[in-house]
C-alpha cells in the first residue's frame, strides 16, 4: 500500500479531522483514508452490469434482441471436469 505525507495542516483543519475522527469511532489516520477513497470512489468504480448495460444502449440493443439470443444460446449443461 502506499504511503503519504501530509504537511502545513491548519490547525483548524486538523482539530476538525480529530473531531470528526472521533465521532465516527476510528483514528484521524482512518479518518482522512475514508474521506480519500469517498472523495474518488465515483471516478474509480466500475460496476459490470452497469458497463453492460451502457454498452447495449450504445449499440443499439433492443429486448427483442436479447430474446433472439435467449432462444438461441445452447442450453445443455456443461459437462464437469474430470480428474482421472
Amino acid at each position: 500500500m502506499g504511503m503519504m505525507t501530509v504537511r502545513n495542516i491548519p490547525d483548524n483543519i486538523h482539530d476538525a479531522l480529530r473531531a470528526q475522527a472521533k465521532t465516527h469511532g476510528r483514528s484521524t489516520e482512518a479518518e482522512v483514508r475514508a474521506i480519500l477513497s469517498a472523495a474518488v470512489k465515483l471516478e474509480t468504480d466500475l460496476r459490470m452490469g452497469d458497463a453492460l448495460a451502457a454498452l447495449g444502449r450504445e449499440i443499439g440493443l433492443t429486448d427483442d434482441d436479447v430474446e433472439t439470443l435467449d432462444r438461441i444460446r445452447d442450453k445443455t449443461p456443461a459437462e464437469p471436469m474430470r480428474f482421472d
